[in-house]
């Protein structure tokens, strides 16, 4: 325990002040004593006085606008666990959310769900996770309780929320910071084998593997992913592990079809010079692919992947950076192709590590940079202004 100036004792957990300042206070109140949370009792100022009572964020203070600033460390509820970030990635979605575009990072604040670190402490109701365990996390917050999550289709939670997120319903700060709280039940434990660099990816692989498997690949099918960035191209991977023999590529930038070649993809095009449709025919017969993962989510590349599926074809849609775009009602009809929207992940993140600690899915290939925390507005300027040659970055705080 120790005394504040202001007459309040602090308590020590999990390994002390430096890893898990500011949790609880004990008060005195006729002698006897209570626990409750810092934020509850004691002023902002208070944080601003006690330099080891507050953590360093990277926050979003208005749209286009970062700023490396001080912020009281996290309050852990009961079944939370505190982790000290060790590295967290630039989502596509922050940078799109970074300009407001997206309507779903209103500021303040912290954004990043990309994460892996350590455990700092953890909440009275957790006994499974101790100091020092290497942790990741997935993004989704489902409640556990509803009926979707009775079912197991905890993306499709109806209390659902996304760390690093604020749509303006809900703010739920997240991983660009020394620290994050997040409850236990989205959790995961990290295998000494995969680093948190590439811990910090597994969240993007589980949506790639959440993705392929909605379409159901068999063995000898052929795909066609339209899109290789990040998603794109774990997705490719993810189609090449369920068994699709052949794995066609699509992309309007020659340097993302390069990385494509590199982890797998078997054929590619760029659709800006060709069209992607009638390509795709020129290689599987006149038919078209048997599956396809659409990983962009704009009017052209949807059309571009309803049209490379062959009659009967499954189609995924992944990516969403338009809120609608207009459907081809009578091809995917007369064709009978199935349309299957996917979102997030569902259960996948064991399988995910797993993949990740065999060396099954490469990550490296795909990490641009690392870099400290201090230097994410930068960082994000550049991904915003869609830098040659930039993929992932991973920030470390």
């Amino acid at each position: 325990m120790r005394e504040t100036p202001d007459g309040l004792w602090l308590a020590e957990w999990a390994g002390g002040l430096a890893a898990f300042p500011a949790l609880v206070v004990m008060v005195t109140d006729s002698g006897k004593p209570g626990l409750v949370p810092v934020a509850a009792v004691l002023p902002e100022a208070w944080f601003e006085s006690i330099p080891w009572a507050l953590m360093k964020a990277l926050l979003l203070t208005e749209y286009r606008r970062l700023e490396v600033t001080s912020m009281p460390d996290p309050a852990v509820g009961p079944d939370e666990v505190l982790v000290r970030v060790k590295a967290c990635g630039i989502c596509g979605s922050d940078v799109h959310g970074f300009d407001g575009s997206t309507g779903r990072r209103v500021p303040p604040l912290v954004m990043g769900h990309e994460a892996a670190g350590i455990v700092a402490a953890v909440g009275w109701d957790v006994t499974d996770l101790a100091e020092g365990d290497r942790v990741t996390f997935d993004s989704t917050i489902y409640c556990g309780q509803c009926f979707y999550c009775r079912r197991g289709e905890v993306n499709l939670c109806d209390n659902r929320e996304v760390l690093g997120v604020s749509p303006g319903t809900y703010r739920r700060h997240g991983a660009f910071a020394d620290f994050v709280a997040v409850p236990r039940r989205i959790v995961y434990r990290l295998p000494d084998a995969v680093r948190f660099e590439q811990a910090a990816l597994i969240e993007a692989v589980s949506v790639a593997i959440h993705g392929v498997a909605l379409i159901s690949p068999q063995a000898s099918d052929t795909a066609v992913v339209v899109g290789s960035g990040m998603i794109g191209l774990l997705a490719m991977q993810a189609a090449h592990l369920a068994g699709c023999r052949r794995i066609i590529a699509i992309d309007v930038d020659d340097s993302r079809l390069e990385l494509a070649r590199e982890i797998g993809a078997t054929d590619w095009l760029n659709s800006r010079e060709r069209s992607a449709s009638d390509a795709v025919r020129q290689m599987t017969e006149g038919r078209g692919a048997d599956v396809v993962v659409e990983c962009v989510g704009l009017p052209a590349t949807v059309r571009d992947a309803i049209a490379c599926a062959r009659k009967g074809g499954r189609v995924a849609l992944v990516g969403n950076l338009a809120p609608t775009v207009e459907l081809p009602l009578q091809d995917v009809v007369t064709r009978q192709v199935r349309l299957q929207g996917s979102c997030a992940s569902a259960g996948e993140y064991p399988a995910a590590i797993e993949m990740l600690a065999k060396g099954a899915i490469q990550v490296d290939p795909l990490i641009s940079a690392v870099a400290p925390l201090e230097e994410g507005a930068r960082w994000f300027e550049r991904l915003y202004g869609r830098e040659r040659g930039l993929m992932k970055v991973i920030l470390r705080p």
